[in-house]
């Protein structure tokens, strides 16, 4: 039953994909349900983040796409590409997608609030307006924030939310980072067209993949026009007046770019929102410490998503505010997320998909292991005269080969990886897959031939 001591059952900070499905799944097991977003429905995801950058690569394809039709038989004149018209289709679907995010709240009566909140003392928010309200139990689920280093110029770095939002695709772009994010949009602005380098300050991108998936991506990327440069950062950065930048890198001769990119990680939101004032503890990246079933050390006050630096993806926020919802206010027993086994994918050009162990961490906690590969150029690509080859791994136990992880690059390597994940987090063995019957010819068959 609803507790009438307080003003609300549960209220939501943030209203992301994690903050959202908490809220929703909480007020249909009948709690009142608030939550404050002082931005926009749908947080990073579906603003700036997963759902428009894939919408950005969805559109990038097409250069490769328009080149190769040619072998198949297809003649296509005067093409051209129009950034503005992408730009503007993609944040017009943004907006829909956000609206049904608000929509979906409101149909539960989730009381929405479009303003900042603060913890301001026990179980108490106070609103940008003012407005003070009550909670029996708040959820933080305020997301992340891209970090950009600390350097002379740094303020004239554009990060992932300003990329949406350009007036037109640079000429040349220098991009700060190895991580997914770097990776993602070098692939996309290298297919609009532009001069495209990525400086690390170490010497591997992708670090948590599969170093067989890392280098091949390398090749294909550099391959394909896409410039590296490692052991480096950035000295100073200072704007000419014809709008260009001067950029001066640590073992390197100054060089001049349209657009400078930080890539350099995400730090959760969680200045701002009183959490001192009733003592949750924070972690040295500043996100919020919780336990399995996402409870801080403050009893009444829990937290999903970015925001706890477990795992930073979507899909985890989200599974992460179910748990929540149905563990306070379900009928069943309280359960937590299993943070285990989770499949990943990077948009690249050509996509990366995993999930389990890659090699090294597979040696370092099974000792003897045993690894299949296939290195093959896909169909596709050998009729369209594309020296671009695809590699699939699996990894699996010595023991008794129970699969421990399985890692692509190719085409189509995310949408083949989440029927894979399944086995492998059902913890089937190798022979399952050699039992399987292949679909010919596709990618995917590859998985059940490998030898």
């Amino acid at each position: 039953m609803p507790d009438q001591e307080y003003d609300f059952d549960l209220f939501t900070i943030g209203i992301g994909s994690g903050g959202t499905r908490a809220s929703r799944v909480a007020a249909a097991h009948g709690a009142r349900v608030a939550a404050a977003e002082e931005h926009r429905v749908g947080g990073t995801c579906v603003i700036r983040g997963c759902v428009p950058k894939k919408m950005l690569v969805y559109g990038a394809h097409f250069a490769e796409d328009l080149e190769d039709c040619q072998h198949f038989g297809w003649t296509v004149e005067g093409k051209s590409f129009d950034w503005v018209k992408l730009r503007d289709h993609v944040m017009k679907d943004v907006d829909r997608i956000s609206s049904a995010y608000t929509e979906t709240l409101d149909n539960h009566d989730v009381t929405i609030f479009h303003e900042h909140a603060e913890i301001t003392g026990d179980h108490e928010i106070t609103l940008g307006s003012g407005k003070v309200v009550t909670a029996k139990h708040i959820l933080i689920a305020s997301g992340a924030h891209p970090f950009i280093p600390d350097f002379p110029g740094a303020e004239h770095c554009i990060t992932s939310n300003e990329a949406f939002h350009l007036d037109e695709v640079p000429g040349c772009i220098l991009i700060l980072g190895g991580g997914y994010i770097a990776n993602e949009f070098a692939g996309i602005f290298n297919e609009f067209g532009a001069k495209v380098v990525i400086a690390n300050r170490t010497d591997t991108i992708l670090r948590h993949y599969d170093f067989s998936l890392r280098d091949r991506l390398m090749q294909i990327s550099m391959t394909k026009g896409i410039e590296f440069l490692f052991n480096t950062e950035i000295e100073k950065l200072e704007k000419r007046d014809d709008g260009t930048f001067a950029v001066k890198m640590v073992g390197l001769e100054e060089r001049s770019f349209d657009l400078v990119m930080a890539a350099t990680g995400r730090q959760p939101n969680t200045g701002g929102l009183g959490l001192e004032t009733v003592g949750v503890e924070l972690g040295e990246r500043g996100e919020i410490k919780v336990d399995e079933f996402s409870k801080t050390n403050v009893d009444y006050i829990y937290a999903v998503g970015d925001v706890t630096d477990r795992v930073q993806l979507t899909p985890i926020a989200i599974r992460e505010g179910q748990a929540f919802a149905d563990s306070m206010f379900g009928d069943g027993e309280p359960y937590a997320v299993d943070h285990n086994c989770i499949p990943s994918a990077v948009f690249s050009h050509p996509p990366i998909a995993s999930v389990g162990l890659n090699e090294r961490e597979a040696k370092t906690q099974y000792g003897q292991i045993k690894t299949y590969m296939s290195d093959f150029q896909p169909m596709k690509n050998v009729v369209a005269g594309r020296n671009e080859r695809s590699l699939i791994k699996m990894i699996c136990d010595g023991a008794n080969d129970k699969i421990l992880g399985i890692h692509m690059i190719g085409p189509d390597a995310p949408e083949i990886m989440q029927a894979a994940a399944v086995a492998v987090k059902a913890g089937m063995n190798k022979a399952d897959f050699d039992a399987t019957t292949a679909i010919h010819p596709t990618v995917a068959e590859e998985l059940v031939l490998l030898r």
